[in-house]
Order: C-alpha cells, then sequence, then structure tokens
C-alpha cells in the first residue's frame, strides 16, 4: 500500500520506518531539504514538495497521514485538498480538538475525500512496542487504511476504531487527560519521598523499584518515573517548567460544557500552568523528566 506521512518529528520517523519495514510503499514529506536528503541517505524515501507526493500515488488511491502539531492542521488539508484527487484519504494522526476534526471532516468531505481521525500514543517507544490508535470516522474508509494501523500497533500496541468523525481524537483526549493526573499523583508522590520525613535517608529509585513489582502502582509511568529519578536522584539541570500541549484544556472546556466535575485533572492542569509563571518544585521537575521519558520533550521549556 502506498502512503505519505507528513510530518517528520520524533513519532512520524518511527511511523514511517515501522510502514516501510513491514513492505508498504511510504514516502515522507518533509518541511527542510536538508532533512529530506538525510532520510534519503538513510534510506527512506522523501521530498520537499506536495507535487511529489501526489505523483507517487499514480493511479492508486492516495492516503496521506498527517502527524503535525494541531495549529498546522487546516492549512496542510487546505493545501492537500486542492492537490489531491477524489476518494483520497488524509488521516489526522496528531493530537486535534475533536470538535474541529468533525468540521474538517465535512470540508474535507465537500471535496470529495475523507478524513479518519486516529490519535496515536507510545511516544518514543512506539517503534519498538508498538503504538495504541484511536480511530475515528467513515467506517468504511477506516477498513481501507486499517492494514496500515494494524501495522503500527505491532508488536505489543494496541488500535479501535471508536465511530463517527471525532470520536478517536476525542479518545485520545481524555487519555491524555487522564495521564495529567497519573503524572502528577506520582509526581506528587515522590516529592513526599524527598522531602517528607524522612528527608534525605529514602532512596527514590529503590522505592520505585518495588513499587514496579505487584503494587496497585505498578505501571509503565512509574518505571519511566523510577528510571528519571535513579539517573539523576536531584533532578539537577532540571527547570521545572512543564508544557501543557491542548488535549488537556480540550477535555476541561468540554466537561465544563456538560457539567462534569474534573477536580483531579483540573488540579493537575493547573499545577503545570503554575509552573509557567514560576512556580516550580520537586514535582514539576519530575514532571518535566517523566515527558522526556516518554515523549521526547525538552526537559526544560520556554512557557510552552
Amino acid at each position: 500500500m502506498k502512503i505519505v506521512i507528513v510530518g517528520l518529528g520524533k513519532m512520524g520517523l518511527q511511523i514511517i520506518t515501522k510502514l516501510q519495514t513491514a513492505g508498504h510503499d511510504v514516502l515522507g514529506v518533509a518541511h527542510r531539504q536538508e532533512q529530506a536528503d538525510q532520510l534519503s541517505a538513510d534510506g527512506i524515501n522523501a521530498t520537499t514538495r506536495r507535487e511529489d507526493a501526489v505523483a507517487f500515488f499514480g493511479d492508486e488511491q492516495a492516503i496521506v497521514w498527517l502527524m503535525i502539531p494541531s495549529d498546522s492542521v487546516d492549512t496542510e488539508l487546505d493545501a492537500w485538498t486542492e492537490l489531491l484527487s477524489e476518494n483520497s484519504i488524509i488521516i489526522d494522526g496528531g493530537n486535534s480538538d475533536f470538535r474541529l476534526t468533525s468540521q474538517r471532516s465535512q470540508r474535507v468531505g465537500t471535496r470529495g475525500m475523507q478524513l479518519i481521525d486516529v490519535g496515536t500514543s507510545g511516544g518514543v517507544h512506539g517503534l519498538e512496542n508498538g503504538f495504541s490508535l484511536m480511530a475515528g470516522g467513515d467506517s468504511a474508509t477506516f477498513a481501507t487504511v486499517e492494514p496500515i494501523v494494524q501495522v503500527l500497533a505491532q508488536p505489543a500496541g494496541a488500535y479501535q476504531y471508536f465511530g463517527k468523525s471525532g470520536s478517536g481524537h476525542y479518545v485520545k483526549m481524555v487519555h491524555n487527560s487522564i495521564e495529567y493526573g497519573m503524572m502528577q499523583s506520582l509526581a506528587e508522590g515522590y516529592r513526599m519521598l524527598e522531602e517528607g520525613a524522612y528527608k534525605g535517608e529514602i532512596n527514590l529509585g529503590d522505592a520505585g523499584e518495588v513499587w514496579q513489582h505487584g503494587s496497585v502502582v505498578t505501571s509503565w509511568l512509574n518505571e519511566l518515573t523510577r528510571q528519571a529519578v535513579t539517573e539523576n536522584p536531584k533532578l539537577e539541570g532540571i527547570e521545572g517548567i512543564v508544557a501543557e500541549s491542548g488535549e488537556t484544556r480540550w477535555t476541561l472546556e468540554s466537561a465544563h460544557e456538560l457539567g462534569v466535575p474534573l477536580p483531579v485533572i483540573q488540579a493537575a492542569f493547573d499545577v503545570r500552568l503554575k509552573s509557567q509563571t514560576g512556580e516550580v518544585n520537586f514535582a514539576t521537575k519530575l514532571l518535566a523528566a517523566m515527558r522526556n521519558k516518554f515523549g521526547g520533550h525538552a526537559i526544560n521549556v520556554d512557557n510552552k
């Protein structure tokens, strides 16, 4: 199957590598010629021109996977729908607002094309472990792209189709909000070990290690947290400014409209906002370290 991947960041590169390894015919669209040249040197077919991508499909149905920031989606959709033929499929695999996804699907549909939303989780470990993929959109169109999704979930990931347009992004949005709460709880707990009754006496890595075997907080997040405090017990060199990338903000907006209280998620969100104004501590430093571990995010950010 031929597929074009747009957005060759940490996850986009893993997606293109995983699909190419599985035998799919893949073309990456890079923003810079230097990146395209480097990818070509590494054996990955790449270009910087959308027109090359359209020609790449020939007479076959076009499938374009967008792995880009949410604020770039409209620009890319407008550009691609101008170039692609009818019956083309565009997949938004990034973190987009589900409310906008529904609107975008209708807009793409007026061009005789289909937009599928596939919320993608797995961070920098998806290539090795497999991604967790949450899909929404037209069911027949999803069936067409399902072989691609199946490959990306291997060997230990999973995928599910959830229904009409926006539902995949909605499930991914809620997932990320849960993630905020879980991360905050772990960060606060480790802070209590570091600064509490036995200050300076408890090895945080050892505590995390024992929690990781048979305890009720055993988890991948705890394992990454254990790694972070083992490698850097005092979290030296970490400012403690923690980014929020949009999904939890959208969850809280939706919850407010529905009158559904989300006190834990709200509190975790507020901690991130306050960190961006200088309210940092051991827990926010640990949040930044966790984000680096699972997503490759910069440890020190500039309030973004």
